[in-house]
């Protein structure tokens, strides 16, 4: 492309680089949205009669694991996600105890540099005039894991996970531009919070399928998910899908980075090892943890599986209602996607007796989600960073749906 179009791009200098990268964030408590214009509609309701929300966090038991004390954090109530398309407004939240920034995207300013050959400073103006692409994609939380005790329901144990239609620029569309040099192996996505969270990336996986983000299911990002720019890196745990991304710097390695260093895991290995990539994974969604069943008789068991592994998509989910001694193929409903949420379900008549329902999913990579046992063996000398086990229910006599793990 050529380097001198107007409004195509900008060469980075020292005093773009701090203008754009230090102007538009304050806090979201100085928002002040105007009012549509008299010929406008306002945005639109949902029925009176509809009460599905969010789960605050700041309470919760479980709060030290991925709760915030200040209640910025939140479950997705995926107990009652209808389609694999999470609604923006109940996509979870992990801000990691700040408010989300109040950032002006006419102000706002996206870098690329590092091992570089022509660093770059994009106006979201001019991202919006590249080639954009809409990708289907879940993100979950590495904190999103089904556990004992407190976490009694479904959203409790599953809620840290979304799923959307996200819409932005490819990072190799930006990286081809700016001209990555010899020995750059490694990506750092910057953030604008006040936290300044970055994450390393591998160059490969950037080039391969990352998103430079700023629409999700039809309407700009909206702040708790990283208004207006974040990344989108599919099958990787979500704390390196970066919000409110301000600076993408290509380096040699992995910089490990304050807000990693718990995934870099040495185990007696000097050079340590990253774990990015999300096993197979699937929850039954109804019947489950938290509902009750009105009655005996006929009922459709249905739930979501997903992936990070292999191309990231689901080949096979099967249910059981005997606690896992026999399994059942279980319909898998179109669409299935890549790294996307796969919708499966399976009839079943409740004859009114105590029943165990749980489901397995297997992956394009042949990956079987393992079993509470088999998931604490495989990761037991590095903790565990993954939580994929498989999730059982018990149905009581009366109806009741409890967490049986």
């Amino acid at each position: 492309m050529a380097p001198k179009r107007a409004g195509r791009r900008r060469f980075l200098t020292e005093s773009a680089a701090l203008i754009g990268l230090a102007a538009g964030t304050k806090s979201l408590s100085a928002q002040n949205p105007e009012a549509p214009g008299k010929d406008m509609m306002p945005y639109g309701e949902r029925s009176r009669f509809e009460r599905t929300a969010r789960i605050r966090l700041g309470n919760k038991v479980n709060m030290s694991m991925h709760g915030d004390p200040n209640g910025y954090d939140a479950l997705s109530p995926i107990g009652e996600q209808i389609g694999i398309i999470t609604p923006s407004a109940v996509h979870f939240i992990s801000s990691h105890g700040n408010p989300p920034p109040d950032i002006d995207p006419a102000r706002h300013r996206l870098m690329i540099h590092g091992l570089v050959e022509r660093p770059l400073i994009y106006t979201m103006e001019e991202l919006k005039r590249l080639p954009s692409v809409s990708r289907i994609y879940y993100i979950e939380c590495l904190a999103n894991r089904p556990s004992p005790g407190e976490k009694k329901t479904v959203d409790d144990n599953h809620g840290l996970i979304s799923c959307s239609e996200w819409t932005g620029v490819p990072v190799s569309v930006l990286l081809k531009e700016a001209g990555v040099k010899p020995g750059a192996h490694w990506v750092i996505g910057e953030s604008a919070e006040a936290q300044r969270t970055s994450r390393s990336a591998p160059l490969e996986k950037m080039m391969l399928d990352a998103l430079v983000a700023y629409g999700q299911n039809g309407e700009a990002i909206r702040p708790q998910q990283g208004y207006p720019l974040r990344l989108v890196i599919p099958g990787f745990e979500g704390k390196y899908h970066v919000k409110w991304l301000k600076g993408i710097k290509v380096v040699d390695r992995p910089y490990i980075t304050y807000w990693e260093h718990g995934t870099f895991m040495s185990n007696g290995n000097t050079k340590g090892q990253y774990f990015m990539e999300q096993g197979p994974k699937s929850v039954i969604t109804f019947p489950a943890g938290g509902q009750k069943l009105t009655g005996r008789g006929y009922y459709t068991i249905v739930g979501f599986a997903w992936t990070g592994s292999g191309s990231g998509t689901i080949r096979r989910v099967e249910v059981s209602i005997d606690g896992g001694r026999t399994w059942n193929d279980a319909q898998l409903q179109q669409p299935v996607l890549p790294y996307a949420l796969t919708r499966f379900q399976l009839p079943w008549t409740w004859n009114g007796g105590e029943a165990v329902l749980q489901s397995r999913c297997t992956d394009d990579a042949g990956q079987v989600q393992p079993t509470a046992a088999e998931q604490a063996k495989f990761w037991a000398p590095m903790g565990g960073p993954h939580g994929n086990m498989i999730q059982p229910w018990k149905v009581t006599n009366d109806g009741q749906v409890l967490n049986a793990l």
